[in-house]
């Protein structure tokens, strides 16, 4: 372990720029392409806004409700998610364990079609069950995935294939978003040239078939995008053998460790624990917040969904960007930034004001959706927030496979994910708590600007140099 020395050894110029991502590389960035729009559709702007607002019956318990089950599958996660990156150290290989997480998840996603609103499919209880088990198993994903990404990308190209993986799930979710628009929403609400007449495949809108069908979608493309990385992926090499969960313990305890004696790792991962779950609940909650706040539809926050993903896709691109230009600190420092500006610019919005100022939502033009001032400007703060949200996870998996060693790799990425949902339970919790103490879903969002501005201070005391190489 290389401890808390910075090195200051960086790739030749231009070498990471010109050098093309071998076909592992392009499979691990595949894979979380395929990953992203369950995020998206699901976790983002249609189900769990579906589930809150029309399973739930009230945006603002909907909310609450959301922030437990984050809360729940957070805090699980946090314990259970250091055990298997150190078990995957002792192991050596991602794929077995990956492949059964996935086929699980996938299955799980798919049943969510069941979730009808007159109760008799799966019942509230039932799908609250399906969307913890599916956020469990997803952090699971992150772990075995990244975990991955040293060995199936070269590395001078692992900011590269980072960056290119969140691009292409941003740019799968416009596809996908813009497809279930076309097919189902659109047809559902309006005769439009060039639209189906009607949803297809004969879709109820009153019985919410068009927002539930993004469920089997996204599990179907999910699981097609999942293959190359099976197939052609680059795996970690056969470690030490596999252990008992008292050897898993040891493990997460020899990392923790040997936190005390590389300080540019605590300090990044204590830091990301706060910023990454302020982030996380910003992009859960902005679904369920624009349905209640602005009052949106399900026709609205695909509209929302489709324009926000292009920039999500431009901030997986910039997060590369950025990291090679500046170094990975700087760049994380410039994300927080945007998403800091764009927080509080979104918190002053509301059908009736603008900027914190009174302002008349009457119609600027006579399109479909986002006809006022303040809906075009939360739209527009909204594509703010995307860019650095994103490129964010880019620069932050950037900087931790810079921090560590491919030996260490799985421990480090599960005390990683631990660093992204320590704390995330208790962020929902707060959000919950403030929305439900004070009857506003905007004072849900307040809270959160608290966690980014304690990771952007964090991450000013991480030793920092010139090159473009931390370790």
């Amino acid at each position: 372990m290389s401890g808390s020395a910075i090195s200051t050894t960086t790739p030749a110029k231009g070498a990471e720029r010109s050098a093309r991502l071998p076909a592992s590389g392009l499979a691990w960035a595949v894979y979380e392409g395929a990953r992203t729009p369950y995020v998206i559709l699901i976790k983002v702007y249609i189900f769990i806004p579906y589930l809150a607002t029309v399973l739930v019956g009230d945006p603002v318990r909907g909310q609450t409700l959301v922030a437990q089950l984050v809360m729940a599958y957070g805090l699980l996660s946090a314990f259970t998610s250091p055990l298997l990156g150190a078990a995957l150290d002792r192991i050596g290989p991602r794929k077995p364990a990956l492949a059964v997480v996935t086929a699980l998840l996938v299955a799980l996603i798919a049943s969510l079609w069941w979730a009808k609103p007159d109760g008799s499919g799966l019942p509230l209880s039932a799908t609250c069950a399906v969307v913890f088990a599916a956020g469990l198993l997803f952090a699971y994903t992150e772990v075995l995935h990244n975990s991955m990404l040293p060995y199936a990308a070269p590395a001078a190209q692992t900011s590269a294939a980072s960056g290119l993986g969140l691009a292409l799930g941003s740019a799968l979710s416009v596809v996908l978003l813009a497809a279930v628009l076309w097919g189902f929403a659109l047809p559902a609400k309006m005769a439009l040239p060039g639209f189906p007449a009607e949803p297809l495949l004969g879709l109820s809108a009153a019985a919410h078939e068009t927002d539930r069908i993004t469920a089997p979608i996204v599990a179907v493309v999910f699981a097609l995008g999942a293959l190359p990385l099976f197939l052609v992926g680059k795996d970690a090499p056969r470690g030490l053998g596999g252990g008992g969960v008292r050897d898993a313990f040891a493990g997460v305890w020899r990392m923790l460790k040997a936190l005390t004696t590389n300080r540019p790792m605590a300090i990044f991962l204590g830091s990301r624990m706060l910023y990454t779950d302020g982030m996380t609940a910003i992009l859960l909650f902005t679904g369920v917040y624009a349905a209640g706040v602005m009052g949106w539809s399900a026709l609205e926050l695909l509209s929302l969904g489709v324009i926000v993903s292009v920039f999500l896709s431009f901030g997986g691109l910039l997060g590369a960007r950025l990291d090679r230009a500046f170094g990975p600190k700087r760049a994380i420092q410039i994300e927080l930034a945007i998403v800091i500006v764009g927080q509080i610019l979104l918190l002053g919005l509301a059908p009736g004001r603008l900027l914190y100022a009174p302002w008349s939502p009457e119609p600027v033009w006579n399109g479909p959706v986002f006809r006022s001032a303040p809906e075009i400007a939360f739209v527009a703060i909204a594509c703010l927030n995307a860019l650095g949200i994103c490129g964010s996870y880019a620069s932050s998996r950037s900087m931790l496979t810079k921090l560590s060693t491919p030996e260490d790799i799985g421990g480090w990425f599960g005390l990683y994910a631990l660093s992204g949902t320590a704390t995330v339970w208790l962020g929902s919790a707060l959000v919950g708590a403030a929305t439900a103490a004070f009857g506003a879903q905007q004072a849900g969002f307040v809270v959160l600007l608290g966690l980014l501005i304690a990771g952007s201070v964090g991450m000013a005391f991480l030793p920092f140099n010139s090159g473009r190489d931390v370790r």
